[in-house]
């Protein structure tokens, strides 16, 4: 079969996995490799029907077959081993800065700095599309309960003091991202914790952030020379 681009495979994959018995079958094949006889058996189905399942497998290039050394009369169907990799999205290029803007600057993108800061050695920086006077005493209480530390000398600021061309700019509010009108790379859609106002509001937040600050850096790689 011709080589798929990552996106086919991907496609390819899903698609057949979108069935309760090939999914069964992958899922055996999870803890070792199995004999068509011995799927037939331990799934309770016919000869065909396994068969055919097999075969859609192999065509979206899932599992393959080997000869057993033994009964050469006998195959094992083996799962690939890099096949639950390849259905995850590609890398994202490390960017140069990345900066967290929402509208105030004194919530959600200081948690969101103060996060990334801990979670990344790329630098980092937060700005509002408004900035407010000073940043919210809830974000800083809930970033001392996480050990995390939110810079306070240097205050909210301005996203037209902050915010270079090389930087990866993701908001974190939807009026910054509505008002940034497709200037900003990334947005995550973060509920305000300040209208709230309690410690339960504020861990909201920082569990929200922190899932997609994972999430991200999971799938920064360098971008290789030449590419």
């Amino acid at each position: 079969m011709a080589a798929m681009t990552d996106l086919k495979r991907r496609v390819a994959i899903f698609a057949a996995l979108a069935d309760p018995t090939r999914l069964q079958i992958i899922d055996l094949l999870t803890l070792g490799d199995l004999a068509p006889s011995e799927i037939e058996m331990l799934l309770k189905l016919r000869s065909n029907l396994v068969s055919h399942h097999l075969r859609v497998l192999e065509n979206a290039q899932i599992v393959s077959r080997t000869r057993s050394e033994f009964d050469k009369r006998r195959t094992y169907i083996g799962l690939h081993a890099e096949i639950f990799a390849s259905l995850t999205p590609g890398d994202v290029a490390v960017p140069h800065r990345v900066v967290f803007v929402c509208t105030a600057n004194s919530a959600r993108s200081q948690l969101a700095e103060a996060i990334w800061r801990e979670s990344s050695t790329i630098p980092v920086a937060s700005a509002g599309m408004r900035p407010d006077a000073a940043v919210n005493p809830g974000a800083i209480d809930a970033a001392s309960r996480h050990g995390l530390t939110i810079n306070r000398e240097s205050g909210p600021q301005s996203v037209g003091v902050v915010l270079t061309e090389q930087d990866l700019v993701i908001t974190v509010c939807d009026g910054a991202h509505e008002q940034m009108d497709g200037r900003d790379d990334l947005h995550w859609s973060i509920p305000d914790p300040a209208p709230i106002g309690t410690p339960e509001a504020f861990e909201r937040t920082i569990s929200a952030i922190t899932h997609r600050v994972h999430a991200l850096t999971m799938r920064l790689r360098p971008v290789q020379a030449g590419s």
